[in-house]
């Protein structure tokens, strides 16, 4: 599981940075392929004034990685059967909450990753398609190669990411079996709370972390 999280990592700062609008519509594998090395050059580049700096990189996340991910449709598929027993305005707080969940998880990625290559294959047969999977490899300067899909659906002339399978294991997949487990045991009461809890719990943890950050670089320069 947790390797699985940290190639999730991986893959996600991919597309952090990808321009939100484009003139003509961009094939799937094409869109992955020159946002990866945009976004690669970025944190070499900026490497140093991204490194611990939250707030900027939090902001860069909720500006840039939400227009190419449907949040509605992972939020969906998570949720499996259990969709249709939520109400609408449980349904839209579970896509909030699902969402701040990825990006509070993944905001850290954009300053990790200046060393790993990542390869995408071509799609073949693209015509006509609404959906499809694009397969990359993210390789570390050192060690194994991590095996990444992309499932991606067109909506309105622009790809977006819906699911993610990382050596194999499936986001989407993987929360629902949490999911699944919340509700029979809450509800969907029960999920929002904790989600909502988890959502607390991370952002008060990187308070925390900020305050000892800010005390200890106060105690090195007195």
């Amino acid at each position: 599981m947790k390797k699985a999280i940290c190639g999730i990592l991986v893959l996600l700062s991919t597309l952090l940075l990808s321009p939100t609008t484009w003139a003509i519509e961009v094939r799937p594998d094409t869109l992955v392929e020159e946002t990866a090395q945009e976004v690669l050059k970025i944190i070499k580049r900026d490497k140093d004034a991204l490194s611990g700096n939250k707030e900027k990189i939090l902001s860069l996340v909720k500006s840039k990685i939400l227009p190419h991910f449907n949040f509605t449709r992972m939020t969906r598929l998570a949720m499996g059967k259990n969709w249709s027993k939520a109400s609408l305005q449980q349904q839209q707080e579970l896509e909030e909450a699902f969402r701040t969940l990825l990006v509070r998880t993944y905001y850290k990625a954009l300053a990790v990753y200046s060393d790993h290559t990542i390869k995408v294959s071509p799609v073949k047969n693209m015509a006509g398609k609404t959906d499809t999977t694009v397969k990359t490899q993210v390789i570390p300067s050192n060690g194994q190669a991590i095996s990444i899909n992309y499932s991606m659906g067109k909506t309105n002339n622009a790809w977006k990411v819906y699911d993610i399978t990382v050596a194999g294991i499936s986001l989407v997949i993987n929360y629902r079996g949490t999911f699944n487990s919340k509700i029979r045991s809450g509800g969907v009461k029960g999920l929002l709370k904790a989600l909502n809890k988890k959502n607390r719990a991370m952002e008060a943890k990187d308070k925390d972390k900020e305050k000892n950050t800010s005390l200890t670089i106060k105690f090195k320069t007195t």
